[in-house]
């Protein structure tokens, strides 16, 4: 059994809570100056953080646009143009190093972050503005039918604030939508994302369903977060956004490459998913082509030798008889046979007087010819 680490208690910060104040000083006056002061500085520290972050964002931006202007110089021969790209180069090499630096700087304003002591203010945060009182125990997992109906009633309450979230493609716009309908922030929005994905790439809808791919990625991701964190979803989906907008580029890349992964996923089974529809199409029609004898007439039509078929294709019942009489006897029969019994040829049909004579013909050529082969 694994034992909990307490380390973490080891530096906290609870100077508000003091018990050892000279008796002359006004003791919460003192205590709310102190929590002033510490205010203020977890303030700075943070604006610190997202001053770098930001000056990092911008250093990689520029370095982009002059690694972009490298290559479209790299192809000129005029002497301008050489010399454009002697600068280039120039300012690509300190942006380089202005990123080394910044990145440097990043990294070490994390690590002071995680040295910094907790305080009242960091054990706990407000996660919902309201108490709930005599919260029912987690009851025993799940079934499968219970989260089926948990997802059917959800979907049909929200589904359209799905949707409109799914079509979302700007962070703000997101982070606010899903503020002010927090109670999206849940496996089954995720789940009913996925599946709106595969019904738009089986609709040949590409881009939409990369879109609302993206926000089903979104979703996933607050979920993970919240998980890691243990904590309800609701109260971190916040802590995703502001994450994924502070040009984290570790964390966009892992965002992006999840992304990339779960859409080669949905077109897969968006394939099967068509695949199989095209089978159960096709045995359908197949079973409405069955024969009185259980045949298919394609399968027996395809069978048949060329000069038979030709004789179906032109419907000549007179080519026919002399295709049969030609044939081996044995062979004919079965070939008749399987033709009744998928339907191809219908005996005793009654178009006119004619045609029904020729029909019994066709079917009687074969039987003087086997009565002549068992007298030999």
């Amino acid at each position: 059994m694994s034992r909990i680490d307490y380390s973490v208690w080891d530096h906290i910060e609870v100077s508000d809570d003091e018990d050892d104040i000279h008796p002359n000083i006004d003791t919460p006056s003192l205590f709310r100056w102190r929590h002033q002061a510490r205010v203020e500085r977890m303030e700075d520290f943070e604006k610190k953080g997202e001053d770098i972050n930001k000056s990092l964002g911008e250093c990689r931006r520029k370095l982009t646009d002059a690694q972009k202007k490298i290559q479209e110089l790299t192809i000129s021969s005029t002497d301008d143009g050489k010399a454009e790209l002697n600068k280039a180069q120039a300012e690509e090499k300190k942006l380089k190093k202005e990123e080394r630096d910044w990145e440097k700087k990043s990294g070490e304003h994390n690590k002071d972050e995680k040295k910094m002591p907790w305080n009242v203010d960091t054990l706990s945060k407000e996660g919902f503005s309201k108490s709930v009182v005599n919260v029912k125990p987690e009851s025993d997992e799940e079934t499968e039918e219970q989260k089926e109906q948990k997802h059917k009633t959800f979907v049909e309450k929200n589904e359209k604030q799905i949707k409109h979230f799914g079509m979302m493609s700007r962070w703000d716009d997101s982070q606010k939508y899903l503020s002010d309908n927090s109670s999206l922030v849940c496996e089954e929005t995720a789940n009913y994302l996925v599946i709106m994905c595969i019904d738009l790439e089986v609709e040949e809808k590409h881009s939409l369903m990369e879109q609302v791919a993206h926000q089903t990625i979104v979703m996933q991701f607050i979920l993970e977060l919240a998980k890691s964190l243990k904590v309800d979803p609701r109260g971190c989906f916040r802590q995703f956004f502001a994450k994924i907008k502070t040009a984290d580029q570790q964390y966009q890349d892992a965002f992006n490459d999840e992304l990339d992964s779960f859409k080669e996923r949905v077109r897969g089974r968006a394939k099967i998913r068509i695949e199989k529809a095209m089978k159960e199409y096709e045995e359908e029609e197949r079973q409405k082509r069955l024969g009185p004898g259980g045949l298919d007439p394609v399968d027996v039509y395809e069978s048949l030798p060329a000069e038979m078929q030709k004789c179906f294709d032109d419907k000549d019942i007179q080519m026919l008889q002399e295709v049969i009489s030609k044939m081996d006897p044995t062979e004919a029969k079965v070939h008749m046979k399987q033709c009744i019994e998928s339907g191809l040829w219908v005996p005793n049909s009654k178009t006119d007087d004619g045609d029904e004579k020729e029909e019994e013909a066709a079917e009687e050529e074969v039987k003087p010819e086997q009565e002549e082969t068992k007298k030999e």
